[in-house]
């Protein structure tokens, strides 16, 4: 477990991310996090973009589907 404690940070706050949890997350200095939430109700911070997630997935169930399609195109 991780302990965040926010602070100030110019006008706004934040938080600082001990880099224990930087290597596990494997992130360094201006990467991107995200705050979701998790299905139990909590928060999860990530860096993976759900929404770039879904579009992958979307995209893969596309593929399988339309695979003689794509086939055809690619020649």
């Amino acid at each position: 477990m991780y302990t965040f404690k926010l602070t100030t940070v110019g006008a706004s706050e934040g938080f600082i991310v001990p880099k224990e949890a930087k290597a596990k997350l494997n992130v360094q200095k201006g990467d991107t996090l995200f705050l979701t939430e998790a299905p139990d109700g909590g928060m999860r911070l990530t860096p993976y973009s759900p929404d770039f997630a879904r579009q992958m997935a979307l995209a893969e169930s596309i593929m399988r589907e339309d695979r003689e399609i794509l086939r055809v195109l690619a020649k």
